[in-house]
């Protein structure tokens, strides 16, 4: 009877233990989001957003000022899971730069700045499929996902990113669905 009782008092805590700790993320993930800490690292942004669309022969995303757009886009068109989780984000990138570079994101050099990137986007991936689907719908985009997507929808919607970036031409002629590009031939933009 005792193992039992055992068994059964386990399986309780371990119950309330998952409830309090899902119950605690949920109010997490659903909280009024931090838009002041949002605001306040504008530059932390930018600089993010650079590194993952740098400056080459074109212009990169800092100059086509993506981040405007970046947190434009969190605080109007993003759902509030996926705002909080990508101001946490924010904040835990700034934590592992200080933990393992010893400096702000900013800070660090082109290779600090990939490992960084890297590092987020593996621990950001969703499943496959419908699950993805799923995971995507209940718990929010992650951090890194929510950047990259919103990086690259700034950078090909900007004035600087249609023009230079990519391949424009404002009366292109006739529609061909299904054309492949010519090697080094930039994407096309098109209004």
């Amino acid at each position: 009877m005792k193992r039992r009782q055992a068994i059964s008092r386990i399986l309780l805590i371990s119950g309330g233990a998952i409830a309090g700790y899902s119950g605690y993320k949920w109010w997490d993930w659903n909280k009024g989001p931090d838009f002041i800490y949002l605001d306040a690292n504008k530059t932390l942004i930018a600089s993010l957003a650079n590194t993952i669309i740098p400056k080459t022969d074109i212009p990169g995303a800092q100059d086509a000022r993506v981040s405007e757009f970046i947190i434009l886009m969190v605080k109007d068109c993003t759902e509030i899971k996926s705002q909080n989780k990508f101001i946490d984000g924010l904040k835990e990138l700034q934590r592992f730069c200080h933990s393992n570079f010893s400096h702000d994101f900013s800070e660090c050099n082109q290779d600090e700045k990939n490992k960084t990137l890297i590092h987020f986007e593996e621990r950001g991936k969703s499943y496959g499929g419908i699950m993805g689907k799923v995971e995507n719908k209940f718990f929010g985009r992650s951090f890194f996902a929510t950047l990259k997507n919103l990086t690259a929808e700034g950078y090909c919607s900007s004035e600087i990113g249609a023009n230079q970036g990519l391949a424009y031409s404002f009366i292109p002629g006739k529609f061909i669905g299904c054309m492949p590009l010519q090697p080094g031939q930039k994407s096309w933009a098109t209004h």
